[in-house]
C-alpha cells in the first residue's frame, strides 16, 4: 500500500494559481470553446423538441470544462475516443458545428454520413474515433490504439472518456490492466457526473473515490475538479507528458455534473435528484466560473462577451440551416460503409 501511495498522482484542488490560469488570449479561446458547446447543445434541445433530431440524444451541458481542458492539451496527431455523450468533445476536437448538426439530423453531410447520429460521431482525419453507444465497450479499443502507437514507435497518446458507470464493467478492468502491464500511452478519463442514468454513484460503486481503482494496476491517478477548466488542463498536461515521455497510462476521475437529464427523455430533476441539488451545482457552472475569473483579471468586458455569444449563436443557427438543407442518405447508402477491403 505504501508503494501505491507513493506513485499516486496528486489530487487536484481545482484552485488554479494566477500563473496556471492562463493569459487573456488562452482564456478567451477556452471561453469560446465552452460557450460554443453550451449554445450548440441548447440548439440541439430545440431541434429535438421539433422532431429534427430522432433517437437518443445526450446533452453535454454542465460538463464543458472537461472537454475543453482535456482536448486543448493534445496535438493534432493524437487520438480521442469517447461515449455516446460526444457532441462537446467532437466540437472541441475540431469537427465543425455544421458536420455535427448534420449528423444529428441524419443527413449526408454529417461527419458520419448521416448513419451514426448523436451517439456515433466520427472523424478519422482528426483522430476522433467515436462516439460509442455500448457502455464501456470502447475502453479496450483505446488500449488497442495505445498499443498500436507504441508498436509503431510513435509519441502520440489517446484520451479515452467514459462515465463513472462504465467502471463496473469487466472491460474497464481488463483494458486498464493491459495498459499498465504493457506501459501504453493511454489517458483514461472518468467523467463522474454522479449519475449512471438515474443511479447515484454511491449506490453502484463500493468506493466513491473511483480514481483509487488505479491502485490495482499501480497506475498514476488523480481526482480533478471538472468545473474548473484550469484544473482539468493542468491534470491533462501532466498525464500527456507522462504518456509521451514514459509511455505510461494515467487514470483521471474528473468530477463534474450534467445540468440536463441523462438524455432528452429524462426529467432534469424531481425523480432521482432534487431541484435543490441541481440548484447547488448550478452555482459552479464552469462557464460562469471562467467568465468570473476573466472579469476579475480584466481579460474580458461585458460588451466583448455579448459579441462573442452573439457570434456563437449565429454559428449554431448556421449549423442548423446547413443540416436542414442537407439531403437524407439515399436507400442505396445502406450498402456502403459496411466492409473495407484492403488491396495492399
Amino acid at each position: 500500500m505504501a508503494k501505491a501511495a507513493a506513485k499516486r498522482a496528486p489530487k487536484s484542488t481545482g484552485r488554479a494559481s494566477t500563473s496556471a490560469a492562463g493569459d487573456a488570449e488562452t482564456n478567451r479561446a477556452y471561453l469560446h470553446s465552452m460557450l460554443l458547446q453550451r449554445r450548440f447543445e441548447e440548439k440541439c434541445a430545440e431541434a429535438y423538441a421539433l422532431g429534427k433530431i430522432g433517437g437518443f440524444c445526450h446533452l453535454y451541458i454542465g460538463q464543458e470544462a472537461v472537454s475543453t481542458g482535456s482536448l486543448t492539451a493534445l496535438r493534432p496527431d493524437d487520438y480521442v475516443i469517447t461515449t455516446y455523450r460526444d457532441h462537446g468533445q467532437a466540437l472541441v476536437r475540431g469537427i465543425s458545428a455544421r458536420a455535427v448538426m448534420a449528423e444529428l439530423f441524419g443527413r449526408v453531410d454529417g461527419c458520419s454520413g448521416g448513419k451514426g447520429g448523436s451517439m456515433h460521431l466520427f472523424d478519422k482525419s482528426l483522430g476522433f474515433l467515436g462516439g460509442h453507444g455500448i457502455v464501456g465497450g470502447h475502453i479496450p479499443i483505446a488500449t488497442g490504439v495505445a498499443f498500436a502507437i507504441k508498436y509503431r514507435g510513435g509519441d502520440q497518446c489517446i484520451v479515452c472518456f467514459m462515465g463513472e458507470a462504465a467502471v463496473n464493467n469487466g472491460a474497464f478492468h481488463e483494458a486498464l490492466n493491459m495498459a499498465a502491464l504493457w506501459k501504453l500511452p493511454a489517458i483514461f478519463v472518468i467523467e463522474n457526473n454522479r449519475y449512471g442514468m438515474g443511479t447515484a454513484v454511491e449506490r453502484a460503486s463500493a468506493i466513491n473515490d473511483i480514481f483509487e481503482r488505479g491502485i490495482a494496476y499501480d497506475m498514476p491517478r488523480a481526482m480533478v475538479d471538472g468545473q474548473d477548466v484550469f484544473a482539468v488542463r493542468a491534470a491533462m498536461d501532466e498525464a500527456v507528458h507522462r504518456a509521451r515521455t514514459e509511455s505510461t497510462p494515467t487514470l483521471l476521475e474528473i468530477r463534474t455534473y450534467r445540468f440536463m437529464g441523462h438524455s432528452m427523455s429524462d426529467a432534469v430533476s424531481g425523480t432521482y435528484r432534487s431541484k435543490a441539488e441541481l440548484d447547488e451545482y448550478l452555482k459552479r457552472d464552469p462557464i460562469s466560473l471562467l467568465r468570473a475569473h476573466m472579469e476579475a483579471h480584466g481579460q474580458i468586458s461585458a460588451a466583448e462577451l455579448e459579441t462573442m455569444d452573439a457570434e456563437i449563436k449565429a454559428l449554431c443557427q448556421d449549423a442548423w440551416d446547413f443540416a436542414d438543407a442537407s439531403p437524407e442518405p439515399p436507400p442505396e447508402a445502406l450498402y456502403t460503409d459496411v466492409l473495407v477491403e484492403s488491396h495492399t
